[in-house]
């Protein structure tokens, strides 16, 4: 779980523009869509095929350039 203290002279905004970096770092938005629905077995897989061709696509343009 994410946690932000509040530093002395600090103002919220600063704080919460902390809080959202560290948030983001730890892929709590990304477990949270993860776990909002179910998928059944297959459609997982196919959902994780998916994405190891669209990063195997992109690694294979990049190497081009």
């Amino acid at each position: 779980m994410a946690e932000v203290r509040l530093q002395e002279g600090e103002s919220l905004e600063n704080a919460l523009r902390r809080f959202k970096r560290k948030v983001q770092q730890e892929d709590i938005i990304k477990e949270i869509k993860k776990h909002s629905f179910y998928l059944k077995p297959g459609e997982k897989r196919r959902v994780k095929q998916a994405l190891a061709r669209k990063r195997s696509r992109k690694k294979a343009r990049h190497e081009q350039d």
